[in-house]
């Protein structure tokens, strides 16, 4: 018997090829900016940063963690991505580098 509130199998859409793209790339990458939040965070002291001038940087710990999380997260994706896109990019012919490079 067959529950009307859950969609059979066969019912759903397929993942998009742009959402499987996103969530090979997001999720490692949330994952790896986790371990190196608590990677930095456990020799650097977000009481004892100080901005490029000196002044020191007057946020509340979470905030410095926080902050250190998302900048790792998008650095790691951009580099994920970058990775994705190459390996996604079509072999072009020989023929199409006008010195016939590479052989």
């Amino acid at each position: 018997m067959s529950d009307s509130a859950t969609p059979d199998v066969e019912s759903r859409a397929p993942a998009s090829r742009l959402g499987r793209v996103a969530m090979a790339v997001l999720w490692p990458s949330f994952l790896m900016a986790g371990a190196l939040t608590a990677l930095v965070f456990a020799m650097v002291d977000p009481g004892d940063l100080t901005w490029f001038g000196g002044a020191p940087v007057e946020l509340p710990r979470q905030a410095v963690y926080t902050m250190g999380f998302l900048l790792f997260w998008l650095i790691i994706s951009l580099a994920a991505s970058l990775s994705v896109l190459m390996a996604a990019l079509p072999e072009l012919p020989a023929e199409a580098h006008p010195r016939g490079w590479p052989r």
